[in-house]
């Protein structure tokens, strides 16, 4: 599994003494990645584990906003922590593998993620190019103007030849929100879509 709770441990062993994984995590034999999540700390080198861990420990959650624009190549910046959204309080999570950010949203919000099979057959829930772009403007609504929507450097190639508009319609009407409309109207105007 790579990534553990220490509920799982504990369906395995119900009789575990729970400081064997803080003397182990001491020891370097183990890298603690939030309370009661665990990971072995060669998994550090494993492609994509550092995304899995995002959604295993603060679920339900799916990669989001700047982590999943940057993975289709829409955004020009390297991200460097993670970005995910979540029906869970809003929170943050650092360790070995990396900073976790989770942004809360109503449970009817919680859509328009896929399954993306990742290297050693990992699947991860990542959002739609169209749905990362209508929970980064629904989330920062202070992108509103058209000199907003153009320091988001949005790629023009992926904006007219990749992106699903009629997914993105689809997926705005899901929202019921008219700010929100407002702003992709503007993020349409300014990317000619």
């Amino acid at each position: 599994m790579g990534c553990f709770n220490i509920n799982q441990v504990l369906l395995w062993e119900k009789d575990f003494d729970r400081n064997n994984l803080t003397r182990w995590c001491r020891k370097g034999l183990l890298v603690k990645l939030r309370n009661q999540y665990y990971a072995f700390p060669e998994y550090r080198q494993v492609p994509d584990f550092a995304r899995y861990v995002a959604n295993q420990i603060y679920a339900p959650s799916y990669i989001s906003l700047h982590t999943a624009l940057c993975f289709y190549g829409m955004i020009p910046e390297e991200v460097v922590h993670f970005t995910s959204v979540t029906t869970l309080k809003t929170a943050k999570f650092e360790n070995a593998f990396g900073t976790y950010h989770y942004q809360n949203v109503k449970r009817n919000l919680f859509f328009g993620f896929e399954m993306k099979l990742m290297q050693n057959g990992r699947a991860l829930k990542f959002a739609t190019p169209e749905k990362a772009l209508l929970d980064l403007l629904y989330l920062n609504p202070y992108y509103k103007t058209e000199q907003d929507m153009e320091e988001l450097r949005l790629d023009e190639d992926f904006m007219q030849n990749e992106l699903d508009i009629e997914r993105l319609g689809k997926f705005l009407s899901d929202f019921k929100n008219r700010s929100l409309e407002q702003r992709v109207k503007c993020l349409m105007k300014v990317y000619e879509l």
